[in-house]
C-alpha cells in the first residue's frame, strides 16, 4: 500500500490515522536490522512539551538515536525529561534505587500499551533499563541533581551496591511535582480533581490542581497517562499495518508476538 501511495499516502496515514510518525521496522544496513522514525518538528514538539499523544514523548523518555534533527531536540527534551522524573516519583514510594526509578520512567509510556497485552516481552522495561543503564544515567543525572537541589530527591549509599534514594511523600512535595507534570496534563487532572487560582512569585495568577492526598493525584495522573497510551498505542498499530503493508506489518506483529511467547515460558 505504502509503495502504491508513495511518500504522501504514507504521511497521510501517520498524520490522519496515526499519531503523526511513521516507522520503518526492517532496515537492513551493515548486516545488521534497524527501526527508523520519521516525523515532523512540529508533532515533535508539540508532544515532548504538552504529552498531547504520549507517544514520540514517551519515547524520547529513553535513549535514542536521533539520525536528522532541523532542531535541538535535546535541549527541547530536556522539559520532557524533567516532567518524567516528577511523574515517576508520583508512583514511586518513600525509598527506592535509580535503577527502579528508571524503571519507573520507562513504565510510563507502556501504561495502557495493547502490545503489553499479547505482543510485547513482559520483561521488556527491566531489559531495557538494565542494558542501557549508563545511558540513562547521563540522560538523567542533571534533572536528578535539580530534584535535589530543590530537595525532593536525597542519596543515600549506606552500603548498598546502589545508591538509595529518598523522597518526601506529603502533600507539600506531592503538589510540587504535579506542577512539574506538562500544562496538558495538569489541566486534564485539573478537570477531574478540580482547579483554585494562586499567585505565583511572577505575580501571574494561574491554576493549580487540587490535591487532597499524594495517592488521589498519582491515580488522576496514571490514568490519563493510560488512556492516552492506549489511545496512541491503537491508532499507531493500525497506521503501521497500513504504511508498510499487510506482509511486513504481519512480519512485525508475529516477531514482537515470538519475543512475548519466549518470556512467559
Amino acid at each position: 500500500m505504502a509503495l502504491l501511495g508513495g511518500a504522501r499516502l504514507v504521511t497521510n496515514v501517520a498524520d490522519y490515522i496515526g499519531v503523526g510518525v511513521h516507522f520503518n521496522p526492517f532496515v537492513s544496513w551493515n548486516d545488521k536490522m534497524f527501526k527508523y522514525g520519521v516525523v515532523s518538528m512540529h508533532d515533535l514538539v508539540q508532544d515532548i512539551s504538552n504529552w498531547e499523544r504520549f507517544y514520540l514523548s514517551g519515547r524520547l523518555q529513553k535513549p535514542v538515536q536521533i539520525i536528522s534533527d532541523n532542531l535541538n531536540v535535546a535541549n527541547v527534551n530536556s522539559v520532557n525529561l524533567r516532567a518524567a522524573i516528577a511523574a515517576a516519583l508520583l508512583l514511586l514510594p518513600s525509598k527506592f534505587t535509580e535503577e527502579d526509578l528508571y524503571a519507573k520512567i520507562c513504565s510510563l509510556s507502556y501504561m495502557g500499551d495493547l502490545r503489553m497485552l499479547f505482543a510485547e516481552d513482559r520483561n521488556k522495561v527491566k531489559k531495557i533499563v538494565q542494558g542501557q543503564f549508563e545511558l540513562f544515567r547521563s540522560m538523567y543525572k542533571p534533572f536528578i541533581q535539580e530534584y535535589e537541589t530543590n530537595e525532593l530527591l536525597r542519596y543515600s549509599l549506606s552500603g548498598n551496591p546502589q545508591p538509595v534514594l529518598s523522597q518526601d511523600c506529603d502533600l507539600s512535595a506531592a503538589r510540587s511535582l504535579v506542577s512539574s507534570l506538562p500544562p496538558l496534563i495538569r489541566s486534564q487532572m485539573g478537570v477531574k480533581l478540580g482547579e483554585k487560582k494562586r499567585l505565583c512569585d511572577s505575580g501571574r495568577v494561574i491554576n493549580e490542581v487540587v490535591i487532597g492526598s499524594r495517592q488521589e493525584a498519582a491515580q488522576c495522573m496514571q490514568t490519563i497517562l493510560k488512556r492516552k497510551v492506549m489511545v496512541s498505542s491503537a491508532r499507531q498499530a493500525v497506521s503501521g499495518l497500513l504504511a508498510v503493508g499487510g506482509v511486513n506489518g504481519m512480519r512485525y506483529l508475529g516477531a514482537k508476538m515470538r519475543k512475548a511467547w519466549n518470556s512467559w515460558r
